[in-house]
């Protein structure tokens, strides 16, 4: 398994964050910002760092403590977008993913910044984010949504909703929803197996 790592990156005009990381083996094939849920950078998360990286992703999570607010987290993804900058990564291969709350946090990010991709599995609308279809009428980079219909996911009409409202904003968009998938998808395997699967060629035929 691929070995991820935990750094204090800080730029010269003083903007700083803990990131952790993981390396590809071969050619880096792009850059991905991973926004968490609200647990911090879990177990989980590193290991879907490190599963990026093995695809040839230089992933990195950037530390968000709590339930971050819009400034915060484009804060974060801003020190971490410039962080694989200085890694080499050309600007026209970068994305961000999220996962649960960071699925909030990355269609946010596809709205307010433009990337070469974005994915969110699962989002939640949280006390200091906008709803999300008002997110999603604003899309300025191409953005995947995946959903799953149980549990505290969003619910399929509203779904629906935010399909409408990213379809309008002019971005290159798909929403996929998982009926009985969770927000993590680990009370359904085979779906989690193709909701992987559709994150990768979303960012394979994105960012190239």
């Amino acid at each position: 398994m691929t070995q991820t790592h935990t750094e204090h990156y800080q730029r010269e005009d003083g903007r700083a964050i803990e990131l952790t990381y993981a390396e590809p083996d071969n050619v880096v094939r792009g850059g991905l910002v991973v926004l968490h849920e609200a647990d911090r950078v879990t177990d989980g998360v590193r290991l879907l760092i490190a599963s990026l990286a093995a695809e040839g992703w230089l992933a990195a999570a950037p530390r968000i403590d709590g339930e971050a607010a819009r400034e915060q987290v484009l804060a974060a993804t801003d020190i971490t977008l410039a962080w694989l900058v200085d890694r080499g990564v050309p600007v026209d291969l970068l994305g961000v993913v999220g996962f649960d709350l960071g699925g909030t946090a990355a269609l946010m990010v596809a709205a307010d910044r433009m990337l070469g991709a974005a994915v969110s599995v699962g989002g939640q609308g949280g006390k200091e984010l906008a709803a999300l279809t008002e997110i999603a009428s604003r899309l300025s980079s191409p953005w995947l949504g995946i959903f799953g219909d149980a549990g505290d996911e969003p619910a399929a009409a509203e779904v629906e909703l935010l399909r409408e409202a990213a379809a309008k904003s002019g971005a290159v968009t798909n929403v996929v929803r998982y009926p009985g998938a969770n927000h993590r998808f680990d009370a359904d395997p085979k779906a989690a197996v193709e909701a992987w699967q559709r994150t990768l060629s979303w960012f394979d035929a994105h960012l190239r």
